[in-house]
């Protein structure tokens, strides 16, 4: 019995249709990696947040959250400055400007807690952090930080973020936006601001 391989016009049409078939999927394989992001991003903002609160209770004292924005966005070092749109952050006692190499310490300044650095999802992300509605009566400009007393609430008397909002860079693009709202009792909430359902949990403020 003859055994029958692939002729050269039957592998060219499977080819051009597995190509046809792989580029109608790119986008939605694009899309599904940058929704990835922007989720791992918001997260991961609302774990240093949470962990600066948490920290300062333990504490009994101040611990602030900062985004800072780096020269190399993989790398926590000395190039840091605060920017109220990075997903990059350290939770430290004092201002961690310029030092966000330095060790953790409780006692070294900029008595750093933890950090992250975000890598290479920076240039996909839109972050942009604010003091929600009432920001123009706050400061006039963006807030990068937000400080927790030994009670766990946001510190009086400083220009905090209280809302945080994470999406993609192209406004072309359907990604998914997320927002995290800290309340004035220092709550961390992650939110859907498209969400208009009432009953829908997802739903911000």
């Amino acid at each position: 019995m003859r055994q029958r391989g692939f002729t050269l016009i039957e592998m060219v049409v499977t080819l051009a249709i597995f190509g046809l078939i792989l580029m109608m999927a790119m986008p939605s394989v694009a899309s599904w990696v940058d929704n990835t992001r922007i989720r791992n991003a918001a997260q991961s903002i609302q774990i240093g947040i949470e962990t600066a609160r948490n920290e300062a209770v333990r504490r009994n004292q101040n611990v602030s959250f900062h985004l800072v924005s780096l020269s190399d966005p993989g790398v926590l070092d000395n190039t840091c400055a605060l920017a109220p749109n990075s997903p990059s952050w350290i939770v430290s006692v004092d201002d961690p400007t310029g030092k966000c190499s330095a060790a953790p310490s409780p006692t070294t300044a900029p008595r750093i807690v933890t950090g992250y650095a975000a890598g290479s999802a920076t240039s996909r992300l839109l972050v942009n952090a604010s003091n929600g509605p009432h920001m123009s009566l706050v400061s006039s400009a963006p807030p990068t930080s937000i400080t927790f007393n030994g009670f766990g609430r946001p510190a009086s008397g400083t220009s905090a973020i209280t809302r945080i909002d994470v999406t993609g860079v192209s406004g072309a693009t359907n990604y998914v936006a997320l927002r995290l709202e800290i309340s004035n009792v220092g709550r961390v909430r992650l939110c859907d601001p498209r969400v208009t359902n009432a009953n829908d949990p997802r739903i911000c403020g």
